[in-house]
């Protein structure tokens, strides 16, 4: 006696009310599964100390809970008289196509949590953790979006009336290929851009990049589109396109360490040796400096100034800017509390000689005027 036959035998007895046991019995039945899948499933991790097995619960369990109740619902559905050509069917077709989209879109993101406990993007020296986040949530917004794309179309696909529209249209393909190629053709470059960005990767999340005069740190990386986190907590959105028509500076392209330069504008007169020596002084007393690299040396003079540069490595770009900030400040203290006449001034100077020849001009003048 198989399953319909029992399921006949049942309702023949109880009308309805079999119907509605057989349904609750069957829903039953996949959660005690599920539980005991799942019980399983975290013993098994426990054991194997597997340090993801609690994301097994937190990304998993409700999304197989809803596929294993849809289940028995459909497969309960033929002993219960209800068809998946009808309405009800049709529903639960599609609900369980729905959740085994939303089940491998999870499985997805439980990776992603899997990547992330691997690779601390947030590290100092985190070059290869950068890379590797970046390819992998280019291709996880990717694979959600044909996940998406798929679910719906396999869900339209089982209306008999849009099959047989699809049929039909197979026989003009050619010519809807066309049309919808030209009308995709900037969508479907810019998700190519965003794909060729995570094989390249002129950027990757947490970058340090300079555009349009704007710094920022890469904060997304989506399909279409970057955000930028401005130093001033602004975002800047931009087509993600840019990272492959135009120039832009990345600070962070192979490595964080940078060398800052701070220029200072002085008088002739200035003792370079002792600027010097104060540079280095605050150098060593600052941990900003990452001891790589370290120079003072006059770059130029005009008829004014000279103009002093110096240059000083840091570890990252927020350390070089705090850096290049203190050197700034403390050289000009420097300068004021024990040189300010190496300070930039100008220098006027008045010859004795012209001005007797003018006094006296201004005498004779007055005498011809008198005697006028």
């Amino acid at each position: 006696m198989n399953l319909e036959e029992i399921a006949a035998n049942f309702r023949a007895q109880w009308g309805q009310v079999g119907t509605i046991a057989l349904l609750i019995i069957a829903i039953i039945v996949a959660l005690i599964a599920h539980k005991v899948l799942f019980k399983f499933l975290e013993n098994w991790s426990r054991r194997s100390e597997m340090y993801f097995g609690h994301l097994l619960n937190e990304y998993l369990y409700q999304p197989t809970r809803y596929i294993l109740i849809l289940l028995a619902i459909v497969i309960i559905s033929p002993a219960l008289g209800i068809e998946l050509d009808h309405v009800i069917g049709h529903i639960l077709t599609v609900l369980l196509i729905a959740a085994v989209a939303n089940l491998c879109i999870r499985i997805i993101g439980m990776i992603r949590e899997i990547l992330v406990k691997n690779y601390d993007v947030k590290a100092e020296n985190n070059l290869h953790a950068r890379k590797m986040f970046t390819q992998f949530r280019i291709i996880e917004r990717l694979a959600v979006f044909l996940i998406v794309i798929f679910a719906i179309a396999i869900a339209l696909m089982t209306f008999e009336k849009i099959r047989e529209v699809g049929v039909s249209l197979l026989a003009s393909a050619g010519i809807v290929g066309i049309i919808v190629g030209f009308a995709a053709q900037k969508s479907l470059g810019t998700i190519l851009a965003g794909i060729q960005i995570a094989i390249a990767q002129p950027i990757r999340i947490d970058d340090v990049v300079v555009i349009e005069g704007e710094w920022g740190r890469v904060e997304e990386i989506m399909l279409t589109y970057v955000v930028l986190k401005l130093w001033d907590e602004r975002r800047l959105i931009v087509p993600i396109n840019y990272f492959l028509e135009k120039p832009f500076q990345n600070w962070t392209r192979t490595s964080t360490e940078l060398i800052g330069t701070v220029f200072l504008f002085t008088d002739y007169s200035t003792p370079v040796e002792k600027l010097r020596e104060e540079f280095n002084r605050i150098l060593n007393e600052t941990p900003l400096w990452d001891k790589r690299t370290a120079a003072l040396q006059v770059t130029n003079a005009t008829e004014k100034t000279i103009e002093i540069r110096m240059i000083a490595s840091a570890s990252n770009s927020g350390n070089s800017f705090d850096l290049r900030c203190l050197i700034r400040e403390k050289m000009i203290q420097f300068l004021k509390k024990n040189y300010p006449n190496s300070l930039p001034h100008t220098r006027m100077e008045l010859n004795p000689v012209a001005e007797n020849k003018t006094a006296e001009s201004i005498s004779d003048l007055s005498i011809q005027q008198a005697r006028g």
